[in-house]
């Protein structure tokens, strides 16, 4: 797996990066793509950066292909290429692409690993989501894999697979298991993170590169913070 990072520059760490796509690391607090706060996002960033390395007059193509939400760290993919852009998102949505990520939870899971399946429904007012045991109107069914790869202190380390991508699907479901992430006071933690994160990072994607064909495998590594580095010491 790639942990390597290509560049740093402007406070974006780059992991790969070729003619069709670019896959960076994002910072708790980055908004992927513009929203009505009006912040800058994380994709014109990445297009500020690929316009001064490569010298490119005019407007920069980028495609956003995923978000991840704006306190959550980890791997974002875009793609550089008008050509790539519709491969990668049906890579995405064949579910062909492999997403895996880490969230560190107070409370000891009930079991070691388990297969957890609700229903979720989003409140756009308060941009929540609910999770219920059966199908309720507007409801969408969400499934997720985890297994706890380390025990700290007082935290556990959940490996968490996802089936399905629906509105804060992981933050929701492991807070219903009775596992809110930590920092995650929108789904139960009991305080917030100190830099205003929550503690869930998208550690590992990998997929087959839409005009090379080839195997990439990405790993982006942890946030700068002694619990995570507690996680791999």
């Amino acid at each position: 797996m790639s942990k390597k990072i290509l560049s740093n520059k402007n406070n974006l760490q780059v992991l790969h990066e070729d003619n069709h796509i670019i896959i960076v690391n994002k910072r708790a607090g980055d908004i992927v793509q513009g929203d009505k706060t009006g912040d800058k996002p994380l994709s014109d960033v990445v297009k500020e950066y690929i316009a001064e390395k490569y010298n490119k007059p005019g407007n920069v193509y980028l495609g956003v292909v995923h978000r991840l939400d704006r306190p959550t760290t980890g791997i974002v993919l875009f793609s550089k290429t008008s050509k790539a852009l519709p491969r990668l998102n049906k890579l995405f949505a064949e579910k062909s692409a492999k997403k895996t990520y880490w969230a560190l939870v107070k409370n000891e899971p009930p079991k070691t690993q388990d297969t957890l399946v609700h229903w979720l429904k989003k409140n756009p007012k308060n941009n929540k989501s609910t999770a219920y045991h059966k199908e309720v109107e507007g409801s969408k069914k969400a499934i997720l894999h985890y297994k706890v790869i380390k025990k700290l202190d007082n935290f556990y380390l959940l490996e968490v697979d996802l089936e399905t991508g629906r509105h804060h699907q992981i933050r929701v479901q492991l807070s219903s298991m009775g596992c809110p992430i930590k920092g995650d006071l929108k789904y139960g933690f009991d305080r917030s993170n100190k830099d205003a994160s929550i503690s869930l990072h998208a550690r590992t994607l990998r997929f087959v590169h839409p005009v090379k064909k080839e195997d990439i495998s990405i790993t982006a590594p942890l946030p700068n913070d002694p619990l995570w580095k507690a996680c791999i010491n």
